[in-house]
């Protein structure tokens, strides 16, 4: 009998980004919407934070996102170039270099240097770039995607505790915001864990963890800092 084997690391670009953006902006504006709540301010400045925060915090992560993927991507397009020239200049040191490595890989000799010959008449460069420099194409940084999903999934997950503090004024705003964002997390940890292939409980248990202490800690700066009004 046949068996379909249902590979994840295709996601593992996407899913980073979405992840870190929606876990982000669930703690960050939870945690902010209960910082300036605990400081007994108006309900009209707690929601105006409170926007103030998904707005910037959007637009914050997917900068950020975009920077640093796209470092990452100009490396690789290096690396590759690197290759391009060792291959037109050195083409025999190339393949030793290969064959060397599917050597280590377990295969011997002549197989390895027959396998590198082979790979490398298909498609040199692209046998490099797998075996020597581990850029395989599902995995390569693609800066635009994880801008725009991490900007999405952040605007997405701020949303959340935003909405509770609109519908309930007053302190049980605190109270309701803390809980919901901890729900929300939890679930968003699970099925991150679910979509990456990892325990649901583990995944939900390290994000509320993160997220209850980060609330936790901008509610006691908002009560030493906050001045009654």
């Amino acid at each position: 009998m046949s068996r379909h084997e249902i590979h994840r690391s295709h996601r593992i670009g996407w899913l980073r980004a979405a992840v870190l953006g929606a876990n982000d902006g669930i703690v960050s504006t939870a945690s902010l919407i209960i910082g300036v709540a605990s400081a007994q301010a108006a309900h009209a400045d707690i929601l105006l934070a409170g926007v103030a925060g998904l707005v910037a915090g959007a637009m914050s992560m997917a900068a950020g996102e975009y920077v640093s993927v796209s470092s990452q991507s100009d490396t690789e397009k290096a690396d590759l170039e690197l290759e391009k020239e060792s291959l037109k200049n050195d083409f025999e040191f190339e393949l030793k270099e290969l064959a060397n490595i599917y050597e280590k890989r377990g295969l011997d000799p002549n197989l390895a240097k027959q396998v590198a010959e082979q790979l490398m008449a298909h498609d040199a460069l692209g046998a490099h770039a797998r075996d020597e420099l581990g850029l395989a194409e599902n995995v390569r940084a693609r800066p635009i995607q994880a801008a725009l999903f991490s900007a999405g999934t952040f605007t997405i997950g701020a949303a959340l505790p935003l909405l509770i503090a609109w519908n309930l004024p007053g302190m049980q705003l605190i109270t309701a915001v803390a809980v919901s964002s901890l729900v929300f997390l939890a679930i968003l940890g699970g099925l991150a864990a679910r979509a990456g292939g990892a325990a649901i409980s583990i995944g939900a248990l390290r994000v509320t963890f993160w997220g209850a202490l980060a609330m936790g800690l901008t509610a006691a700066v908002g009560r030493l800092f906050g001045v009654a009004v």
